[in-house]
Parts: C-alpha cells; sequence; structure tokens
C-alpha cells in the first residue's frame, strides 16, 4: 500500500483532477444504477401488476427536495401520466426511453471520466520518468560501475511502462469500482435488507479465494522484472561487442546465453499467468455460485410470502446485483495486475531513493574562478575495502602540467578522476586554491575543467552538437574556432553536410582520430582553466596521434594541466612526472632528473624506445 500511495504522489497537486473525476464517476454510477431501478416499472407495465390505488398518490407533482424519494415520485407521476393517456404501450415506450437516455449520460460521463484519468496517468508517468532518469543522471560514476547498464536500462523503460500499464491503470478501480458497489448495495438494501444481508455474508468466500492467489503473483513478479532486465543487458552487451563477438566466433556463446534467459523470463512468466487467469474463472463461478445461492433463498422468500419484494421486484434485485459482480471481478484483476507493478515500482524506487556519494555541500564556498593551485593532501582512496590510491601528496600549481605515467592499473585514472569529484578520498584531501573540493559546488567546480579521455565519448547527433554539447550561447563562429584549434575543420568540411553531418552511434561513422578530434574542439569551446588528458593519444595510429597531439598541444597552452600518458615522448616536456606505481608515487622529476635515474621511468623509456 505504502508503495502505491507512493505512485499516486506523482499525479499531485490532485485540486485539478480529484473533484471533475469523482463528479464524473458519481454520475456515470447514478445514471447506470438507474438504468436498473427503470426496470421494476417495466416489468410492472409487462406483468400488469401496475397497483392503481398506489399510483393515484403520484397524480400531485411534488414539492421539490433533493432527495430519492421527490425524484422516484416526480418519475412516478409522469410514468402514471403515461399510463392514463397511452396505455400499456406507450409507458412501455416511456420507460424504454428514459433508460435510452440514462444509459447515453451513464457512458457519456464514463468517458470523461476515463479522459481526466488519462491526464492522471500520463502526469504520473511522466513524472516518474523525469524523477528516475534525473536520479540517475546526478549519481556518483562509482554507482555505475557496480549496476548492469542493462538492468538500470529496464528499470527506466520496462518497469515505468509496467506500471503505467498496471497501476495507473488501475486507478478507475480504486474509487469507481467500490463507489459503484456502495452505490448498488445500497439500493439493495433498500429493496431487502435481509436478502442483502444474505449476500454479503457469502461474498468475503470469494474475496477471500483470491486473495489468496494474488498474493503469490508479487515475488514471481518480481522475478520477472529483474529477468527481463537481464535480457536488455545481454542485448545491450550484444549490439556494443558485435565486432568482437563474430571475430571471435562467439554467435553461438551469446545466443545461448540469450536462449537461458529468456527461458528463465518465459517460466516465470508462464507460472505467473497460471495464477493470474486462475482470478478470473474462480471470480466468475464463485459469482455465478452467490447468484444461485440468492435466486434459491430470495426466492423461495417471494414464493412463500415471507418477503414484501413482488415478483418484478426480485428480478429487479437479482439484475441489479449481477451488475455488482462485474466490479468485483475488475477489483480482484486489478489487485492481480497492481503485485506486478508494484514489484516493478519498487525497483523503479530503489534507485530513486539511491544516495549519491558525492554531493553538494550544504554550505558551499565561493569559488568563481581558478587562480593558484590544486593541491593533493596525503589521499588514499579504495572502490572496497583494498586502496587502489595510497597516501598521495603533490602540488599542481596554475599554468602548469604535470603528467602521470606508470604501469597500467597502478592508479593513474583513478587520481586523475578525484580532481572533478567523480570520487571523494577515502583519506586525506584535495585542495583547489586552499578550498576542499568538498567544499565547493560541483558545478562551480567543474566547470574549470575540460576532461579529454582515451575513449571518445561521442551522441548520435550532428557533428556541431557535439561539439557545442552542454553550450547554451555558443555561437556557429565559436563552434568552428574551436574545431580549428583542435585540428577538425578541414576534415568536418570534407564530411557530406559539414558541421550538420551526423555521425552516428557514439560517432561510428568517424576514425578514431577524428572522434578524437571532435572531443578536443569540444574540451576548446569550454575554454576551461584546468584540464585533465587521461591517455588521449594512445588508441591511435602514427598519423592521428600527430594530428591530436598538436590538437592537445594548442589546447594545453597557458592552461592547468593534468595528464596521463601511455606514450612518455607526449610528456616530455611537462613541469614535473609522477611514476605511479600500486598507487603510490615512486618517482618525481622532468623528463631529465627521471631519465638520469635508474628507475621504473628510465625502464619504460627503453621499452619504449625498443
Amino acid at each position: 500500500m505504502k508503495t502505491y500511495l507512493r505512485i499516486l504522489s506523482y499525479a499531485k497537486p490532485y485540486g485539478r483532477f480529484v473533484p471533475v473525476y469523482i463528479l464524473y464517476a458519481l454520475l456515470a454510477i447514478i445514471f447506470g444504477l438507474l438504468n436498473f431501478t427503470l426496470l421494476k416499472p417495466l416489468f410492472d407495465v409487462i406483468f400488469e401488476q401496475v397497483d392503481s390505488e398506489v399510483l393515484s398518490t403520484y397524480k400531485e407533482i411534488p414539492e421539490f427536495s433533493f432527495s430519492v424519494g421527490y425524484f422516484s415520485h416526480l418519475f412516478n407521476h409522469y410514468f402514471l401520466q403515461v399510463a392514463e393517456e397511452y396505455g400499456k404501450l406507450g409507458t412501455l415506450y416511456y420507460v424504454c426511453i428514459i433508460i435510452v437516455i440514462s444509459v447515453f449520460l451513464a457512458n457519456l460521463f464514463t468517458y470523461l471520466s476515463g479522459v481526466v484519468l488519462a491526464k492522471v496517468r500520463a502526469t504520473v508517468i511522466k513524472r516518474m520518468r523525469t524523477d528516475i532518469f534525473e536520479k540517475v543522471s546526478t549519481l556518483h560514476i562509482g554507482y555505475f560501475s557496480n549496476e548492469r547498464k542493462g538492468d538500470l536500462m529496464s528499470k527506466m523503460t520496462n518497469d515505468v511502462q509496467e506500471v503505467e500499464n498496471t497501476i495507473v491503470q488501475s486507478l478507475r478501480v480504486v474509487f469507481r469500482e467500490p463507489a459503484t458497489i456502495i452505490l448498488y448495495f445500497a439500493v439493495l438494501f433498500f429493496m431487502s435488507v435481509k436478502l442483502t444481508l444474505f449476500t454479503i455474508l457469502i461474498i468475503p468466500i470469494s474475496g477471500a479465494i483470491i486473495g489468496g492467489i494474488t498474493r503469490r503473483l508479487k515475488r514471481k513478479a518480481v522475478e520477472s522484472q529483474q529477468s527481463l532486465g537481464r535480457i536488455v543487458n545481454i542485448l545491450d552487451e550484444t549490439l556494443g561487442g558485435m565486432r568482437v563477438i563474430k571475430a571471435f566466433n562467439a554467435e553461438w556463446f551469446m545466443g545461448r546465453k540469450f536462449d537461458e534467459e529468456t527461458d528463465q523470463y518465459a517460466g516465470v512468466n508462464i507460472n505467473m499467468a497460471r495464477k493470474n487467469e486462475l482470478a478470473s474463472p474462480i471470480s466468475q463461478f464463485l459469482g455465478v455460485t452467490v447468484v444461485a445461492g440468492i435466486l434459491v433463498y430470495g426466492g423461495s422468500l417471494v414464493l412463500s410470502g415471507e418477503s414484501s419484494l413482488s415478483a418484478s421486484d426480485f428480478i429487479t434485485y437479482i439484475i441489479i446485483f449481477t451488475q455488482v459482480l462485474n466490479p468485483a471481478k475488475e477489483i480482484s484483476r486489478a489487485v492481480s495486475n497492481i503485485q506486478r507493478g508494484i514489484a516493478s515500482a519498487d525497483r523503479i524506487f530503489e534507485v530513486i531513493d539511491t544516495q549519491s556519494q558525492i554531493k553538494n555541500p550544504s554550505n558551499p564556498k565561493e569559488f568563481k574562478s581558478f587562480g593558484k593551485s590544486i593541491q593533493f593532501e596525503n589521499v588514499s582512496f579504495g572502490y572496497e575495502s583494498e586502496l587502489v590510491i595510497k597516501d598521495v601528496s603533490f602540488i599542481l600549481e596554475k599554468g602548469k602540467t604535470i603528467a602521470l605515467v606508470g604501469p597500467s592499473g597502478g592508479g593513474k585514472s583513478t587520481l586523475a578522476d578525484l580532481v572533478p569529484r567523480f570520487y571523494d578520498p577515502s583519506q586525506g584531501k584535495i585542495l583547489i586554491d586552499g578550498l576542499d573540493l568538498r567544499e565547493i559546488r560541483l558545478e562551480d567546480l567543474r566547470k574549470q575543467m575540460g576532461i579529454v579521455t582515451q575513449e571518445s565519448i561521442l551522441f548520435n547527433d550532428t557533428v556541431y552538437n557535439n561539439i557545442a554539447f552542454g553550450s547554451e550561447n555558443a555561437s556557429e563562429e565559436e563552434v568552428i574556432e574551436a574545431a580549428k584549434i583542435a585540428n577538425a575543420h578541414s576534415f568536418i568540411m570534407d564530411l557530406e553536410e559539414g558541421y550538420e553531418t551526423s555521425i552516428g552511434e557514439r560517432g561510428s561513422k568517424l576514425s578514431g582520430g577524428q572522434r578524437q578530434r571532435i572531443s578536443i574542439a569540444r574540451a576548446v569551446l569550454e575554454n576551461p582553466a584546468i584540464l585533465i588528458l587521461d591517455e588521449a593519444t594512445s588508441a591511435l595510429d602514427s598519423e592521428s596521434e600527430l594530428l591530436v597531439q598538436e590538437a592537445l598541444t594548442k589546447l594545453m597552452e597557458n592552461r592547468t594541466t593534468l595528464v596521463i600518458a601511455h606514450r612518455l615522448s607526449t610528456i616530455q616536456h611537462a613541469d614535473r612526472i609522477l611514476v605511479i606505481e600500486k598507487g603510490e608515487i615512486i618517482q618525481s622529476g622532468t623528463h631529465t632528473d627521471l631519465m638520469n635515474q635508474k628507475g621504473m621511468y628510465q625502464k619504460l623509456s627503453s621499452i619504449q624506445s625498443v
């Protein structure tokens, strides 16, 4: 119930929905009920049970009052007039016309109430999708290392869709069906208290049986959505790694993996379907059984004269009671479906409730521009319990370049990730112009930085939009100038549509060097004071490397740079080189200093020069 109410909270403010929906729904119920209560005078005409003495009381128009008695008296007044003037056939026409009008109005207000619910559904799903997207966008980088991307995508798409298909669409059942049952039972009580009490004693039995079935659905629903998340993950890995799969003739392996997961998904859903489909026939069977019981019990009362109900009253009573069964079945079906929606909603709220480990300070210090230095003071960091960075200290002064080199897995990229606060140190602190990074707003901090990584992260959009990514007010001239600095303008102009050329998924239509130069142009456009270059040329061929390195050299001019290098030839002019091994600084100095030492740097240099 708590999860259900939380979903409904996404429809706030309720003020613009609830009053209108309640009005339409009540009118639909009332006119629907009127359709069946009008059957009594119809049967009276057909069975010639119109009592002239009773009808004589309805000759006068009653004084207006907003009550059932007034409208009943008014109907009977005109009913009597028609009966006297046109006879039985005219009375039959009169009642049928009223029924047709009532049915039209019942369906009209049902339609209008459905339109209101559609607006509620659209509002809930829009806000839920926005909420989970914003949460995922603001979570710390470490969260995505522990979560499968496919499962996250499934939560943001399939689970949200499941909530829409089951829970939000069941909103009608939450109010209208219970209200229908209450109003119908009010009429049934009005007709016969004794018979209605008998029906109320029988109905809970069927409710208990159906409830037992639905309680078993939620666990299977959770398994179903988890399995679907794994399927999406396999699809994502297959599509993203198609080159490797084909190169290693591993289609059979991914096929078997996919087949096993879809078998699991199918099995869980078949199990759910058995229980879900069982609810409807059981409820129908129990409903017919209850009606049969009422026919036996009520019929015996009418035939023995122990009930005040006439034959036409009793037939009308049975017809109205059968209409109670439909909303009751809708409720039981909705409860079954809601279990699946609740399972999906729980998975969504699990993400929404996740707290980012990287947060803005409650009272941030003002930081408008970078002016002095970045200082690491005894910094240690570990993703889990084991430390990846161990007691690292150094100072990167404004306008200087520090290069990080060393064996793979030594912690160089992790060290660089601490500067824009993708992670926070486990121990020690990082200062920028004397301020702890954790005291500065993330937006203010990252605004001062430009990052170019080994993998060029581009989007399925135009060249222009990829360069201008994140820059709201960039002009065309500024974009072109940034591309020129990044040695990208020439090849961009050779593309079919120039800057308006779509580059495909992750820039697949471009070469590695071209993608990297687009990434550099994006960083140039931001005009950052601090640059972080993470092995930006290591995956390129010699020609592309020269072009990219030239672009990087232009980008680094008069900027503070932290560069991670695989090829030592690219960082020989760095103001300081730090050699990192197993998370520790084992050497420090200029290229000349380190070459004069017999250590890791000289060893790496000699290997690369071979």
